[in-house]
């Protein structure tokens, strides 16, 4: 890609970093860490030109939809969302942390339990409204209509109020680059180059923790793990994978509606009829023609990353785990729809297909970026149903990884960047 651009390899969007209890008590702005805050979190187009987004504000994001739905918004977010920290202290910390709020939870755990589709037919009345919903629950990379998948979209937004939907001020790098000066301040030493393939390869120490899915733990434990265990990690299932273009664009995308160009995050998909066919399709090992496209645009809020008179995009849709399909012209298809003249920008692409997720990481089964199918029976046994999850039967040793609570977004939120080269 062009020399000056910055591209993200993997995550560019902190929300959970910043909601995150642990990371809030690291002095990471010690080394250099700055975020970046959007003028708006993200933001859903419309194919009669328009656009909703998400705003820092409940109360001006409710504005935008309309009284009744606006009413509906607000119900559904505003208690979420005034007790930020304890809800998010809970979702993203152990199973067992729940116990420590139990009426916040049994309150959340009603919205949530349920299907986006559900919800978002319950509680709004509009298209519009129920769209914006969709785009932010299709995260999850699971079909809308089964239940749990409303959790997604409602955390999501009450991050998005609450921390917002931040970038990393010259690149993701700088969040793993900060985290590793910290750990080498505290005695810590990183030792890279070094293929692991056995936990007999490892120095003695008193805990190990490994970062790493059920299939790569099967093949570094061996024999030492127990035939029960061994099964029950077997049975672990993963989900659709992504298909990921980097762009460099000579000026920045000509969204129809200007929402989109405030928002740091795009939902490219339309109605929640179309997201929820897509993200069914992906499930079921079909390629879609109209995916939901998740589109991230860093330099408009982060001038550092893009040379000047550049503009850096990335983009990526769901397919089925392992796909082979080419999906490029499907995705800038889907962001022409709402950006008409989009193609005319593009000076430099990058494509990664699912396989080379894998060949990159080989903790992205099949291209699947959230180390795990994210279904609701996968949710509470991930990897396995315990009260203790990352526990593993052999003495201090654990597994901790986006296949353990609470899996992707947190865990594994910390990406690489490479810097644009001829």
């Amino acid at each position: 890609m062009e020399p000056g651009c910055v591209h993200d390899l993997c995550a560019t969007v902190f929300a959970l970093a910043l909601a995150s209890p642990v990371f809030k008590e690291l002095p990471l702005a010690d080394y250099g860490l700055e975020f970046v805050q959007p003028a708006a979190p993200f933001a859903h187009p419309l194919d009669d030109g328009s656009a909703i987004s998400v705003e820092r504000s409940v109360e001006i994001t409710a504005a935008s939809l309309g009284a009744t739905d606006g009413r509906a918004y607000r119900r559904l977010v505003s208690s979420f969302v005034d007790r930020a920290d304890r809800l998010l202290e809970t979702l993203l910390g152990p199973p067992l942390i729940s116990l420590r709020h139990p009426v916040l939870m049994a309150s959340f755990a009603q919205a949530a339990l349920a299907s986006a589709i559900g919800l978002a037919r319950r509680r709004f009345e509009t298209d519009r409204a129920r769209a914006l919903f969709a785009g932010a629950a299709a995260h999850s990379m699971v079909p809308l209509d089964m239940r749990g998948t409303a959790g997604y979209g409602l955390s999501l937004m009450v991050v998005a109020h609450s921390v917002g939907w931040p970038v990393v001020r010259g690149g993701a790098q700088r969040f793993g680059d900060a985290l590793a000066e910290h750990l080498r301040s505290l005695g810590g030493e990183i030792v890279v180059g070094q293929r692991v393939t056995s936990l007999s390869q490892l120095p003695a120490s008193r805990a190990v923790v490994c970062d790493v899915t059920p299939k790569q733990f099967l093949r570094l434990a061996g024999d030492r793990l127990p035939a029960p265990y061994r099964r029950r990690l077997e049975r672990y299932r993963y989900g659709p994978a992504a298909f990921k273009v980097d762009w460099v664009l000579n000026a920045p995308v000509p969204w129809r509606a200007d929402e989109c160009r405030r928002a740091g995050t795009v939902h490219v998909g339309g109605s929640l009829a179309e997201i929820a066919r897509g993200e069914r399709d992906a499930w079921l090992g079909r390629v879609s023609d109209r995916p939901y496209v998740l589109v991230v645009q860093p330099s408009r809020f982060d001038e550092s990353r893009a040379a000047p008179g550049r503009e850096v995009l990335w983009a990526y849709c769901h397919v089925p785990n392992g796909a082979t399909a080419d999906m490029t012209d499907v995705i800038e298809r889907q962001i022409e729809r709402f950006a008409p003249g989009f193609r005319d920008c593009i000076e430099m692409r990058h494509t990664t297909s699912p396989a080379d997720m894998e060949r990159r990481n080989a903790n992205l089964v099949g291209g699947d970026i959230a180390g795990g199918a994210g279904d609701l029976r996968q949710i509470f046994s991930r990897p396995v149903l315990s009260l203790n999850p990352y526990a593993t039967p052999i003495d201090g040793v654990y597994l901790c990884s986006s296949s353990t609570p609470p899996g992707i977004g947190y865990t594994a939120c910390v990406g690489t960047t490479q810097r644009g080269q001829r």
